[in-house]
């Protein structure tokens, strides 16, 4: 049995109730008013926190159009051409951040970041951030992993993009920190997932692996592989939303609807 660590009082792990997290993204759509609004409709649906992604097109990619910027044809985002526009669409701006934790205080909801540099992580410490994730596109980016260890806040690790060696060197980081509040998500980094694509069994593998927590950061259409991955064992569940509203955002073809997200956590808590 993991021991149990805690985020924002709240403590995951070891028995505990699934700690479900509203990935909130690009589906504000530029506007801060709708980024509020998924905040309130996540804390009414029962979302225990919800997640933003911290970083600007200026701090993540380049405005290239060499090959390796591009965003190729047979892809959800390829209007975007590059991946800067792609960014600068789905960007939440730093200037909201103060904003946004203030508002989350005032509605009982806990919010922590996705980081990509030591630049949003100097941000959100400030605003007392209570844990990091750090998406799988960074799992070897050990300056950024020992930055957010340091803090001593938990990290938590998604696997989409890594193999078990990438794995094991971004723990080892985290360890070496003395940091030992870690949890490692099964992903699967297809937008959306296919369901056969997802083996969720690597779960209890990471869990007996690692010694750490674990759960699903879910990129499949609807609630069913949620359901289920809470149902085996995950600690954490992480799940796009967006508004009911035929708001078009980059992220909302793989979305759940907010009475979805709730129908999904209704269902979690039956079976809990």
């Amino acid at each position: 049995m993991q021991k149990s660590i805690t985020i924002d009082k709240k403590k995951i792990g070891n028995k505990a109730p699934c700690y479900i997290v509203a990935e909130l993204s690009a589906n504000h759509n530029g506007k801060i008013a709708i980024m509020k609004k998924l905040i309130r409709d996540a804390k009414k649906a029962g979302a225990n926190a919800v997640k933003i992604q911290a970083y600007q097109a200026d701090t993540i990619t380049l405005n290239s159009t060499l090959k390796d910027f591009k965003i190729v044809k047979k892809n959800q985002w390829s209007k975007y051409k590059n991946l800067y526009s792609l960014y600068k669409k789905g960007e939440t701006p730093f200037r909201w951040y103060k904003e946004l934790f203030k508002y989350c205080k005032k509605y009982k909801i806990t919010i922590f970041a996705s980081v990509f540099d030591k630049k949003s992580i100097d941000i959100l410490e400030k605003l007392n951030c209570p844990a990091y994730k750090i998406a799988s596109p960074e799992i070897t980016d050990i300056p950024l992993i020992e930055y957010a260890a340091k803090t001593n806040k938990p990290i938590i690790l998604s696997n989409g993009l890594a193999n078990y060696n990438d794995l094991l060197l971004a723990y080892n980081c985290i360890k070496r920190k003395k940091n030992n509040k870690i949890i490692i998500l099964k992903c699967t980094s297809s937008y959306p997932a296919k369901k056969n694509n997802l083996n969720l069994r690597t779960m209890g593998d990471i869990k007996k692996k690692f010694k750490v927590n674990s759960g699903f950061s879910d990129h499949t259409i609807g609630i069913d592989s949620a359901i289920y991955a809470a149902s085996i064992g995950a600690d954490m569940i992480e799940k796009h939303i967006t508004l009911d509203q035929k708001i078009k955002t980059i992220d909302s073809f793989f979305s759940l609807k907010i009475k979805k997200f709730k129908l999904m956590i209704d269902k979690i808590r039956e079976n809990e």
